[in-house]
């Protein structure tokens, strides 16, 4: 699996709002936070696959995963 890099998360951040700063412990809260999120999202994209009775995770099944964590 890929590993993306502290710069990228660092950069989602910074393109949130023009002009801001942000620290590097902020950075490090957002990976572990976004680590968790799409752990979750993955397993519940993989139960709405299975569900369907089929073995591949499909674009809609991470799709619906989504929207049922958003609420």
């Amino acid at each position: 699996m890929a590993k993306l890099h502290f710069a990228t998360f660092e950069r989602i951040l910074k393109e949130s709002k023009k002009g801001i700063r942000v620290s590097d412990r902020a950075t490090e809260e957002f990976i572990v936070v976004m680590d968790e999120l799409s752990k979750q999202m993955a397993a519940d994209a993989a139960e709405l696959a299975e569900h369907a009775n089929r073995k591949t995770i499909l674009g809609q099944d991470v799709r619906l995963a989504y929207k049922k964590m958003k609420g």
